[in-house]
């Protein structure tokens, strides 16, 4: 499998996806904000949630196993349940739980919202792991894919913060918007939120890069081979 090649047509697709739902949105009158009719019809990460499946099966899951749009739903600790965007269950096992996000525009309003958004699924599951709803099986790879707008203004470093009492992380000041997605996406993984996160920055044209090799595709996907294999010959 060329998983270059298919990442790229996957977010080809995505691209695609939101035009053609804002254009629907303007066909039937009911026009959002900005770009949140591209937003409001549904998700557009499909193409990026087959390659991940077709992986996954690659890797030696059954396909039945691997659910995307039904069946994802996971019990929580301090919620009943979450929906996660891919999960595999296999002989009463969770083996894996994906999220895919997505940042399009009003990138220095919501980044704070995908920080705590993503922390809290992360430390839900992960003690609903340690209380035992998903009984008696190994830890699941957790992982958390990104695709930020590559765009000048997530490039641009940013003012420094007010700090009224204690100062900001060093780390963060004077950096972008898309360096602190690359550090958030990092430390998800250092903290072991997540097993594995991966950070892809793309143009509306498509055109694709990864500015972190330790959250390169090809790693992530590397990652969630290498506890499949492991799941299956334990089982």
């Amino acid at each position: 499998m060329d998983v270059d090649a298919r990442l790229q047509h996957a977010v080809e697709q995505f691209w695609e996806g939101r035009a053609k739902q804002q254009k629907k949105q303007i066909d039937v009158g009911k026009i959002d904000a900005g770009t949140r009719g591209a937003v409001t019809g549904g998700t557009h990460m499909g193409a990026l949630e087959v390659l991940v499946t077709d992986i996954l099966i690659d890797a030696g899951l059954k396909k039945l196993d691997v659910k995307s749009r039904t069946g994802i739903e996971l019990p929580g600790y301090y919620r009943p349940e979450k929906m996660w965007d891919l999960t595999v269950v296999s002989d009463g096992h969770l083996v894996t739980a994906i999220e895919f996000k997505s940042m399009v525009g009003s990138f220095g309003k919501n980044i704070n919202n995908r920080v705590e958004e993503a922390i809290g699924n992360a430390v839900d599951i992960w003690v609903a792991f340690r209380e035992g709803r998903f009984g008696a099986s190994p830890p699941p790879f957790l992982g958390y894919f990104f695709l930020l707008q590559d765009h000048p203004k997530v490039h641009r470093p940013q003012r420094r913060f007010k700090e009224p009492y204690f100062a900001v992380d060093p780390i963060f000041q004077d950096v972008s918007y898309a360096k602190r997605y690359e550090i958030m996406c990092r430390r998800f993984v250092l903290e072991r939120l997540y097993t594995s996160a991966c950070l892809v920055l793309s143009t509306e044209e498509a055109k694709v890069s990864q500015p972190a090799e330790d959250l390169m595709f090809q790693r992530f996907t590397a990652a969630l081979r290498g506890h499949v294999v492991a799941f299956l010959g334990s089982h």
